[in-house]
């Protein structure tokens, strides 16, 4: 880093500044386990050089210790250099669409991005909205959003799968209890060097934004649809009041769609081991269950069940996601042998 030539070039000085980063925690932990193996070692030493009781008494305290410190240090080690998901720092954009159920699962999908919104939040993550397809009682049919942060993916990639709802819809009279579904996927934000887009494969139409607005909205062609020629990809983006900012923002989206696409085409035989699946939108498939009667949100990857449904849909999922990091881990520590 300290190198003239890296400081001359900014994009080598910010890749190994992420090296860095990474390798800091390694380095950190690894001095950390020196010291308590020399302390156990410093500690047999006295016991095999002295006979007094006291001394003796100490050495034993502190060679038991040094024992435990370097136990819990090798397996903290041991995780920090399991390979980790390239993705893990990048930022994400997720896309939620109403599955089985109507009304009811675009209903659902609005408490979701309301959920992730509001987690974003807490842990300190950027959220801008893409675009939206809402729906007359305030759900959506489908949205696109952008969580911006280091980590970002890290902690949102669990999320990619379907979620299923059990309640009493707010439109159903006779108290029945509905079982309805949303697909959220996740998707790693791509750097502009991943993928090369072709000007001439774009086609660009600017149109008025469908959302719910005020007059500035009702007189400007601020929206923007974008057309892949090549894949059929359309993107639409209605966010900004600036054309050109949801051209911008419409490029992105295209970027990582494109991006996801080619990752995987090239890795298809491991992609169930870097993201699950929405699958269908099925109320048969599901990674959670919310059940608003019992109060419990139960995740069947894990098998974990919760009771505080209403802390949970507030944004509260942390320990959600860091028990399926938990789980994700003691896997790959299976696999290592």
């Amino acid at each position: 880093m300290s190198d003239p030539s890296v400081a001359a070039d900014p994009s080598k000085c910010a890749e190994i500044a992420k090296e860095y980063k990474a390798l800091s925690p390694i380095i950190e932990k690894y001095r950390e386990l020196q010291k308590a193996e020399k302390d156990a070692h410093d500690a047999l030493s006295l016991l095999e050089e002295t006979t007094d009781t006291e001394l003796r008494t100490l050495a034993n305290e502190e060679l038991r210790s040094a024992k435990e410190r370097t136990e819990v240090l090798t397996q903290e080690l041991t995780v920090l250099l399991l390979p980790r998901d390239p993705n893990d720092e990048k930022n994400v954009m997720v896309e939620i669409r109403a599955g089985a159920g109507g009304e009811e699962a675009a209903l659902f999908a609005a408490v979701l991005y309301r959920m992730y919104t509001m987690y974003a939040a807490s842990a300190g993550f950027r959220v801008s909205l893409l675009s939206e397809t809402p729906t007359e009682l305030g759900g959506y049919r489908q949205l696109a959003f952008q969580v911006e942060g280091s980590g970002a993916y890290s902690r949102f990639k669990y999320e990619s799968g379907v979620h299923r709802v059990q309640r009493v819809p707010e439109t159903e009279s006779q108290g029945r209890i509905q079982t309805s579904t949303a697909t959220v996927a996740v998707l790693p934000e791509a750097e502009e060097v991943a993928i090369e887009i072709n000007p001439a494969d774009l086609v660009f139409e600017s149109c008025k934004s469908s959302g719910a607005g005020g007059q500035h909205i009702n007189k400007t062609e601020s929206a923007v649809r974008l057309l892949h020629k090549p894949t059929g990809i359309v993107v639409e983006c209605q966010e900004e009041r600036s054309q050109f900012k949801n051209k911008d923002k419409a490029l992105k989206m295209l970027r990582t769609i494109l991006y996801d696409k080619k990752v995987r085409e090239q890795d298809e035989a491991i992609a169930s081991d870097r993201r699950q699946q929405v699958g269908t939108g099925d109320r048969s498939e599901r990674i959670r269950t919310y059940n608003y009667p019992q109060g419990r949100i139960t995740d069947h990857r894990i098998g974990l069940t919760l009771f505080s449904i209403e802390r949970f849909l507030d944004g509260e999922i942390g320990s959600m996601i860091d028990a399926l990091a938990t789980a994700e881990t003691a896997e790959k520590l299976k696999q290592q042998g």
